[in-house]
């Protein structure tokens, strides 16, 4: 059973490829002639034209984060494995993948410019600044939410290795993914001033990355600090990410994250296809499993979040991806084919609960493991039909640490892009520009994580990924605006951009009122609660915005420049 849905599941994720994507990309009229933005402005930090082999590690690696890991198996634990697998098929073809895609085409046809700076020319600066507004506030939960599972996950290891003699499952996973880190930077500088081919670069590094998974185990104990120590240093690290050159830390170090994620892949096919594993999760729970997000409508879709569809890598596609494409043509691969990618990567994390017994989802005190540590948990045992169970510490560590690596390469992206937002918004510029967007945008997630208590992600997940969508909504409304105003088909967009709006506008609605109602004071649930009705009024203003402006203005005296 669990081999035929994962055939299906490929077979249908080809079909969307080069049947359904192809045609997408028809109605851009991608032209290899036109000179992309990155070979316009290249200024050897933001702008700089990369290999699409290349791009497509990092663009992956920054778009395929903890969302289509934890969110799919969140889910799954709340209303079963069924409901998550079709959402998860069907969104990510035909909304997920054509949003990041428009996203990624639309911002290489207008200069490389961001989505809210789409939005302010099609739909007015106000409706820019709106936008602006509301893509801030999204970033900040990206950032708090996975800045608190990855504190988690350098501190509580895994429950299969605890008590394992001299070996510390958090500081393992901490180790790991810290020399991951600076092994990036290393092939940063070598790629910017040795300039060696990229073959060479590739066997050199990637094999010493997966090689830090095994020296995690041998020094577990090095960094061994407490849950909010791991949050603020990893804030500071977003801090110093935001303010490098792409070339040092952010290209190098999504390439190298970019294997890890087609590692983990390969690993999670090995272990569907030859692990003999059966489903041991029902395939369907409740369409109201209890508590404030507990109806499975709207609620299922905005937990899954990024393995579906990501308003967010509408961010990274028009933010840095848009500023680094070689020639249109590249747009394609890497903003449809990527997004299909992550669609798989969400598939594999939903096995690794379908296949999970009930004690290996929840602790003895009934409650649910953290997902972090049911992925680690599954991308080990799957490693373990290749290296053995002997090598269980080690092949653990390596999910671990994969995982975590997905985070970093979303958590340094996020504060960048805010950066460039606060910069946009005031119109600051240069160096002092830079650093002042940085600390503008890391200030809340310090606020909001010394507040939280530790491993409160699952408080901040349920508007992260409303926002998230409704991001990607709102993304669709300012590029179907775009297509309109050029006398294009709308459909592809449209018809996702009312579904998305629809649902998580209502599941924001319920957010307001269930925060609010539980509120005891100036906590974390009030200012949820506020985030929320600042969200749905800012979505409200834009979708008005669109309405009016497409209503009053002229389709004869529309002109189609961009095409």
């Amino acid at each position: 059973m669990l081999t035929l849905l994962a055939i299906v599941f490929l077979l249908w994720l080809v079909f969307g490829y080069f049947a359904y994507g192809r045609w997408i990309a028809k109605q851009f009229k991608l032209d290899n002639s036109r000179e992309t933005p990155a070979n316009i402005f290249n200024d050897g930090e933001d702008f700089i034209p990369a290999r699409p082999f290349y791009l497509f590690g990092q663009h992956f690696s920054a778009i395929a984060a903890a969302g289509p890991i934890a969110g799919p198996i969140i889910a799954c634990i709340a209303f079963g494995w069924l409901p998550c697998l079709l959402w998860i098929a069907l969104g990510v073809v035909v909304i997920g993948a054509v949003h990041d895609f428009s996203a990624l085409a639309s911002s290489v046809r207008h200069g490389a410019q961001s989505i809210a700076e789409i939005t302010k020319e099609k739909l007015g600066a106000g409706a820019g600044r709106a936008m602006m507004t509301f893509i801030w506030i999204a970033l900040v939960y990206v950032i708090v939410a996975f800045t608190d599972i990855t504190a988690g996950s350098f501190v509580g290891g895994t429950d299969e290795l605890q008590g394992s003699s001299g070996f510390n499952p958090g500081g393992a996973v901490a180790i790991a993914s810290v020399m991951y880190l600076v092994l990036s930077i290393i092939l940063g500088l070598v790629e910017r001033f040795l300039k060696p081919p990229l073959w060479l670069s590739t066997i050199i590094f990637v094999p010493a990355t997966f090689a830090l998974s095994y020296l995690g185990t041998q020094f577990s104990y090095i960094l061994n600090f407490e849950h909010q120590s791991w949050s603020i240093l990893i804030l500071i690290y977003c801090i110093i990410a935001s303010l490098v050159p792409v070339w040092a830390l952010l290209q190098p170090r999504g390439y190298l994250g970019g294997f890890v994620l087609y590692a983990a892949i390969a690993i999670g096919v090995i272990g569907v296809f030859f692990g003999g594993y059966t489903i041991e999760q029902p395939a369907f729970k409740s369409f109201d499993v209890g508590g404030t997000t507990g109806m499975l409508f709207p609620f299922l879709f905005v937990t899954i979040a990024c393995g579906a569809c990501s308003g967010f890598h509408g961010l990274v596609c028009s933010g840095t991806t848009s500023k680094q494409i070689d020639r249109e043509s590249h747009t394609r691969p890497i903003g449809y084919g990527a997004m299909l990618a992550e669609g798989f990567v969400a598939f594999i994390a939903l096995v690794t609960v379908m296949i999970a017994s009930r004690e290996m989802l929840f602790s003895a005190d009934g409650k649910a493991i953290s997902a972090g540590k049911i992925y680690g948990n599954g991308i080990g045992n799957f490693l373990t039909i290749l290296i053995g169970r002997d090598n269980l510490q080690f092949a653990i560590t390596f999910g671990a640490m994969a995982f975590s690596t997905f985070v970093f390469d979303t958590l340094d992206v996020c504060m960048r892009l805010g950066r460039y937002i606060v910069q946009e918004i005031f119109g600051l510029s240069g160096r002092i520009g830079a650093v002042v967007g940085t600390f503008a945008t890391v200030t809340l997630p310090f606020i909001l994580i010394f507040f939280a208590k530790p491993g409160s992600y699952l408080d901040f997940w349920t508007l992260f990924g409303a926002s998230n969508q409704l991001l990607a909504g709102l993304t669709l409304l300012s590029i179907t605006v775009w297509l309109y105003q050029a006398r294009r088909r709308i459909a592809f967009t449209l018809l996702p951009m009312l579904f998305v709006l629809t649902i998580t506008l209502w599941a924001l609605g319920l957010l307001v009122y269930g925060n609010l109602t539980a509120s005891t004071g100036f906590d974390i649930k009030l200012v949820n609660g506020i985030a929320s009705l600042v969200l749905i009024l800012l979505a409200i203003y834009l979708v008005l915005t669109a309405l009016f402006k497409l209503r009053t203005e002229k389709r004869d005296l529309i002109a189609a420049e961009s095409f």
